[in-house]
C-alpha cells in the first residue's frame, strides 16, 4: 500500500473545520466609508462625518440571507481605508465620530445580534492594511496596534464562526512595508474564539484563486502543506483597485491534490476552499452598478460549481447609503433561495433500497446508511478496495436531473473518480461523472427517468465513503455536465 496515499486517506478536518463545512453558503458584507465616496478602496484621509446610514437596518440584512438560504454573514469590520464600524478606543477613524447614531452607533455590536436573533452565525473581515493609522509601516508598533483592535472585536461582540484575512499590504508613511506577524494574530484568535475558523491568509480555509465565481473541477481538501503561503496568497491576492481582478479566472494552481503532486509534498494538510464573489461588478455599493446585479442562471451557476464543488460560498452585498441591502441584490438572491429550495425539496432515494459490491467486514457501515438521512453513518470498504458499486432501487420510476453525494469526511478524503448510472431501456448508461467528493458533490444532468441508478465508484485512495447519496428533480435546473 502507498504510504503517501495512505497518510492523505487519513488527512482529517479539525472540529473547526466541519462545522464550517456545514455552512456551505454565506454572505459578504462590504460596507464602510467607501459606501458613501463610491470608492472601491479609500486612502485613510475620509471624513467620518460621511458615514450616515440613516435607514440602517441589520434586520433587514439578515433577512435577506435568510432568504437566498445562507447561514451566516460575514461583515467588514475594516477595509483598506482603516475607517472602523465600531467605536474603537485605538483610533478617532471611527464610527464614534460620524453622525450616525449621535456617535454612538456600533455596526458589529447591531450585526452581531440581528444575526444571533436571526439564527445566522457571524463573522468579521478585519483588514490587515490600513491606509490611515499613522505606525502603519512600522512593523512592531502597528503589529500591536492591530492585535488591540483583534481583542476589541473578538471579545466584544459574541461567538464568531470566521475571522477572514486577506493578504492586502502596503507601505506605511515612513515608506517601508508593513511586516504583519500572522502567527500572533493567529494566537489571538485561537485564544479567544477557539471555534473560529481563520480563513484565506489562515490554517483554516483557502482561497479558491480567484474573484469571479469560479472553483476548479478537483477541488481537494487535501493539500500540499505549502499552498499555506502568506507569501504567495498575498502575491496573488489583488493589490490595488482594480475592477478588472474581480473578473479575472487564473488557476497557477490548477492541480492542488492529486496523487501525483502530494507524492512530491513536503507534507499534507487539510485546507478545503472557499469560492469569494460579488453579487455586483464592485464590492462596494455604486449605484451605477445597480442595474448590474448578477443573474439568476450566473448565480445558480457559482452555487452548484462551488458549493456543488467541494467548495463553500462566500457570496457578497454591497449595502447601499441608507444602510439597508438594495432592492435588485435582495429580490435577486430571494429568487436564488427559492429555486434551490424547490430543488432539494424532495429526495427521490428517501426510500430507496441499496446494495454494495463491497463493504466493511464487522462494521456498521453498511450501505443503507448512505440513504438514512444521517450525516453521521456512512458506507466503506474494507481498506485496500478501492473501487465499488452502488446500486439503488427507487422502488418505482422518478424523474430527476441532480444528485447529490457527500463522503463522511471527518475520516478523510477518499474519493477520486466516480461516475452515475441509471438503467434506462434494459441497460445502464452514463448521465454524469466527476472526479473528486469531498463534503458535498452536485451534478446537474439533463431530466433522466428511472427506476435503478448505480454510483460505480471509479477510484478512491484505500477505501471509498459515502454518507449521502440524493436524487431531485427541478425543470428549471439547466444541465451541466461536470467531469
Amino acid at each position: 500500500m502507498d504510504p503517501v496515499i495512505k497518510k492523505a486517506a487519513g488527512i482529517k478536518p479539525s472540529q473547526r473545520q466541519l462545522e464550517w463545512h456545514k455552512m456551505e453558503f454565506y454572505a459578504f458584507a462590504h460596507f464602510s466609508i467607501n459606501t458613501f465616496t463610491d470608492k472601491e478602496w479609500g486612502d485613510g484621509t475620509e471624513d467620518p462625518a460621511i458615514f450616515d446610514p440613516t435607514e440602517f437596518n441589520a434586520d433587514q440584512w439578515v433577512a435577506v440571507c435568510k432568504s437566498a438560504g445562507m447561514k451566516g454573514l460575514i461583515l467588514t469590520a475594516k477595509h483598506h481605508d482603516g475607517f472602523c464600524l465600531w467605536p474603537s478606543k485605538y483610533t478617532e477613524h471611527c464610527v464614534k465620530n460620524s453622525p450616525w447614531r449621535d456617535g454612538k452607533g456600533d455596526v458589529l455590536r447591531e450585526m452581531s445580534e440581528a444575526c444571533r436573533k436571526g439564527g445566522i452565525k457571524f463573522g468579521i473581515y478585519l483588514s490587515p492594511w490600513d491606509r490611515h493609522e499613522p505606525c502603519y509601516g512600522d512593523s512592531p508598533k502597528y503589529n500591536e496596534f492591530y492585535r488591540n483592535q483583534l481583542r476589541e472585536i473578538l471579545t466584544g461582540y459574541g461567538e464568531l464562526f470566521c475571522v477572514w484575512f486577506d493578504g492586502a499590504c502596503g507601505e506605511g508613511p515612513n515608506g517601508k512595508r508593513q511586516i504583519y506577524d500572522w502567527e500572533s494574530y493567529y494566537k489571538i484568535i485561537r485564544d479567544l474564539q477557539s471555534s473560529a475558523v481563520i480563513s484565506i491568509c489562515g490554517p483554516d480555509v483557502r482561497w479558491c484563486g480567484n474573484e469571479a465565481g469560479h472553483c476548479r473541477p478537483s477541488e481537494w481538501s487535501v493539500v500540499p502543506v505549502e499552498m499555506r503561503d502568506n507569501q504567495k496568497i498575498a502575491e496573488d491576492s489583488q493589490k490595488e483597485d482594480n475592477v478588472e481582478f474581480a473578473v479575472r479566472i487564473k488557476f497557477d494552481d490548477q492541480d492542488t491534490g492529486s496523487r501525483d503532486l502530494i507524492r512530491k509534498a513536503r507534507d499534507l494538510i487539510w485546507y478545503p476552499a472557499e469560492v469569494d464573489t460579488s453579487i455586483r461588478p464592485g464590492w462596494f455599493y455604486h449605484a451605477g452598478e445597480d442595474d448590474k446585479v448578477r443573474s439568476l442562471d450566473d448565480l445558480l451557476d457559482v452555487y452548484f460549481n462551488s458549493v456543488g464543488g467541494n467548495a463553500s460560498l462566500l457570496l457578497n452585498f454591497p449595502p447601499d447609503r441608507r444602510g439597508l441591502i438594495h432592492e435588485n441584490d435582495s429580490a435577486r438572491v430571494k429568487e436564488l433561495g427559492n429555486i434551490l429550495r424547490r430543488t432539494f425539496a424532495e429526495n427521490m432515494t428517501e426510500d430507496a433500497s441499496v446494495k454494495a459490491s463491497h463493504t466493511l467486514e464487522g462494521g456498521n457501515c453498511s450501505a443503507s446508511n448512505i440513504v438514512d438521512g444521517n450525516m453521521n453513518t456512512w458506507w466503506t470498504t474494507n481498506n485496500g478496495q478501492e473501487s465499488a458499486v452502488l446500486d439503488f432501487d427507487l422502488k418505482k420510476p422518478c424523474t430527476f436531473n441532480v444528485a447529490v453525494l457527500q463522503e463522511h469526511i471527518a475520516v478523510g478524503q477518499r474519493i477520486e473518480k466516480f461516475r452515475l448510472m441509471a438503467f434506462i431501456d434494459n441497460e445502464w448508461r452514463e448521465i454524469a461523472g466527476a472526479t473528486v467528493v469531498g463534503y458535498k458533490r452536485i451534478l446537474r444532468f439533463e431530466p433522466v427517468t428511472a427506476q435503478k441508478v448505480r454510483v460505480e465508484i471509479q477510484e478512491s485512495r484505500i477505501a471509498p465513503t459515502l454518507s449521502t447519496f440524493g436524487l431531485f428533480y427541478n425543470p428549471d435546473i439547466k444541465p451541466l455536465m461536470q467531469g
